[in-house]
């Protein structure tokens, strides 16, 4: 099982590039999960076809600390990817990083991953802040790898960056490092040559590059990844060159 967490600045696309990728990584014959860590709980809408998930914190709060099933907490959406999200706490009320914890170590205790016997978990998570809850999928050893999501603007590198950084400090506790940066591109003045300046600061590739397609809201309007709704788009192509990537030498089962 291979686990990947994918961080980014709030707004760059994580939610809709992390759903594709699942899509296309499923739709390659591997069992895929796929964990919203935003308080939102907008990260697999698009594999439920606009079906609501119901987040593992707001099951909680509603069964009254009740042990949920797995069948609760978990929905199947496109190509198989089993779906779940963490939630946040009620809004202005405590820290939204406590729902990440919290869903971790339910799905630890619930054996999740081996009940679905996930060859991939992808991880979705808000970028902007890496301490505390946030920085549990590199911290605690939920992840292997990173994938650092940006675009060529000044913002979103800063947090690609910090997102860097944070990966570092726990280098040498052999927890997850940076596996490469995906280029999301919003079209400004020299994007590959501020994002690869970047990527080769910080010693890591730069394993895709999505180009601005308009398919791909065409999709989110129908509540589709854009792999499922147009698959023969050169943000599709250009996603499904990552998962390809990202799966090379890795067979279903293992």
């Amino acid at each position: 099982m291979k686990k990947f967490a994918i961080y980014g600045k709030g707004g760059i696309g994580k939610s809709t590039f992390t759903s594709a990728l699942s899509a296309a990584v499923a739709g390659m014959g591997y069992r895929v999960m796929q964990i919203g860590c935003d308080p939102k709980a907008d990260s697999t809408a698009n594999l439920l076809g606009g079906r609501e998930q119901v987040s593992v914190l707001n099951w909680l709060r509603e069964h009254d600390g009740e042990t949920p099933k797995l069948e609760d907490i978990v929905s199947v959406g496109y190509n198989g990817v089993c779906c779940i999200e963490c939630g946040g706490p009620t809004p202005g009320i405590g820290c939204a990083g406590r729902g990440i914890v919290t869903t971790f170590t339910l799905l630890d205790e619930l054996g999740a991953f081996q009940a679905y016997r996930s060859d991939f978990v992808f991880y979705d998570v808000l970028g902007d802040v890496v301490c505390g809850g946030f920085a549990a999928p590199i911290r605690d050893g939920y992840a292997d790898e990173v994938l650092i999501i940006t675009s060529g603007e000044k913002m979103a590198l800063f947090a690609a960056r910090n997102i860097y950084y944070a990966v570092e400090n726990f280098r040498d506790r052999d927890y997850a490092g940076v596996r490469g940066v995906v280029l999301n591109r919003r079209n400004i003045a020299e994007e590959e040559a501020r994002v690869r300046a970047f990527a080769d600061e910080a010693e890591v590739p730069m394993i895709g590059d999505i180009p601005r397609d308009p398919a791909v809201q065409q999709c989110e309007n129908r509540n589709q990844t854009v792999v499922e709704g147009a698959p023969d788009c050169p943000a599709a192509r250009a996603i499904l060159a990552i998962a390809r990537e990202l799966t090379d030498g890795v067979q279903p089962g293992e």
